[in-house]
């Protein structure tokens, strides 16, 4: 296979449309990531032409959508490497997984005095979760620091563990620095404390198919729109031990066994964690788009997005009015940057008058923020469709808003 980025461009409607009369240049895909005319087709075919509620009809509507539904199941078992694909509960994002995970642990297995292991560089998503068992359940937090480019010491993060540490949440690539953590040997350092790991591959995800099983983690959160997916889906696996173990997280249909009026008995994993009507028509769609990225040149698409952001960094590092944040080796396609004495919201404002897209803010990692020193910064980053072009369009936008700020 060969990776060629004009006709992956092809595939993305959305990349000919104009922005305040400039065509489009949108470097905001570590927030959400444009979609391929595929998923599009998957989604709207699936509302055209065969709709029905999953698992509960016998009709033939009803068993085409549930083929569909389990089809896309099987995709994502695929992709992650799941063992089997009752390890794989579909959730609304990365953040509702991170949720689930909180929630039921919380129920049994982690009360007063226990212990939890985060980094300084995590999305809030996988921060404010346990927070909640900080409050409600009397739970420690404990705190892995990291340098300024968001390299991990993995002597520091095995000193944090003891007898009462029950938990790990670590990111799996950071959505500011794009560092790329030490997932496979924090999972075995976890395990050794008797410890559970959940990793966060919501910027991970999209760069191509992950092995949870050689990473070893016991749970792994991805979000569907930030891989070339719809909005409202995402995934959460889990090690089938461990979810046979857990209670329920919502209470409703497709969650039970058997409903009486003295008792409730619960269904086996993944659907005691699917309580009610799921997000039919995402799930379809994340499956299209785990399909598309499946059938992608992968190495030619991570050697694109390596390369344009080694032209970017190189580019805005030469300008000599502008910082960048996080230059750890093999990181992922993420550029954090500020211009110097001008706020990024600013700059986000000037680019997009030139048709550059890029994110600006705090990019839900204010510990991260205050570990750099920064409130907030501007942020570009890349997907498949991207070109050196438009990485060549940031560094001019960049420069235009230097010289009307500075």
């Amino acid at each position: 296979m060969t990776f060629n980025v004009q006709t992956i461009r092809e595939q993305f409607p959305i990349l000919s449309r104009e922005v305040h009369g400039k065509p489009l240049c949108y470097l905001d895909n570590a927030a959400s990531v444009q979609k391929p005319q595929a998923v599009i087709d998957a989604i709207s075919g699936a509302m055209a032409g065969q709709y029905a509620n999953v698992h509960r009809g016998l009709h033939t509507l009803a068993n085409e959508t549930t083929a569909a539904f389990e089809a896309a199941r099987e995709t994502v078992r695929c992709y992650l490497n799941a063992a089997s694909t009752d390890e794989i509960v579909f959730t609304m994002g990365g953040t509702d997984g991170a949720n689930l995970v909180g929630n039921v642990l919380g129920q049994e297995e982690i009360g007063e005095g226990d212990e939890i292991i985060l980094s300084v560089m995590e999305h809030h998503s996988t921060i404010v979760p346990w927070h909640f068992l900080r409050e409600r359940k009397g739970a420690v937090l404990k705190w892995l620091d990291v340098d300024a480019d968001g390299r991990i010491d993995l002597d520091q993060y095995a000193s944090l563990f003891t007898e009462r540490t029950k938990l790990v949440a670590i990111t799996h690539q950071s959505n500011v620095l794009g560092t790329v953590t030490p997932v496979k040997e924090m999972a075995r350092i976890a395990h050794l404390h008797g410890a559970i790991i959940l990793a966060d591959g919501c910027q991970a995800a999209v760069h191509g198919p992950v092995d949870v099983q050689n990473l070893g983690v016991d749970f792994y959160v991805l979000t569907g729109h930030k891989t070339y997916g719809p909005t409202g889906i995402g995934v959460l696996y889990g090690k089938r031990a461990i979810l046979d173990r857990l209670p329920p997280y919502r209470g409703g249909g497709e969650m039970i066994d058997v409903v009486e009026q003295d008792r409730v008995t619960y269904n086996v994993p993944p659907h005691r964690f699917e309580a009610g009507t799921p997000p039919i028509l995402e799930v379809i769609g994340l499956g299209a788009a785990l399909e598309w990225i499946m059938a992608q040149d992968i190495e030619g698409l991570r050697a694109h997005e390596r390369a344009l952001t080694d032209h970017a960094m190189e580019a805005l590092r030469a300008t000599n009015f502008i910082e960048l944040y996080g230059e750890a080796k093999d990181k992922g396609p993420v550029v954090a940057f500020n211009l110097r004495g001008i706020h990024p919201h600013d700059v986000s404002t000037i680019l997009d008058r030139q048709g550059v897209a890029v994110r600006a803010g705090h990019h839900c990692c204010q510990p991260l923020m205050k570990k750099l020193g920064v409130s907030a910064t501007a942020r570009a980053s890349f997907a498949a469709y991207n070109t050196h072009d438009e990485v060549e369009r940031l560094v001019e936008s960049c420069r235009k808003a230097h010289d009307l700020l500075s």
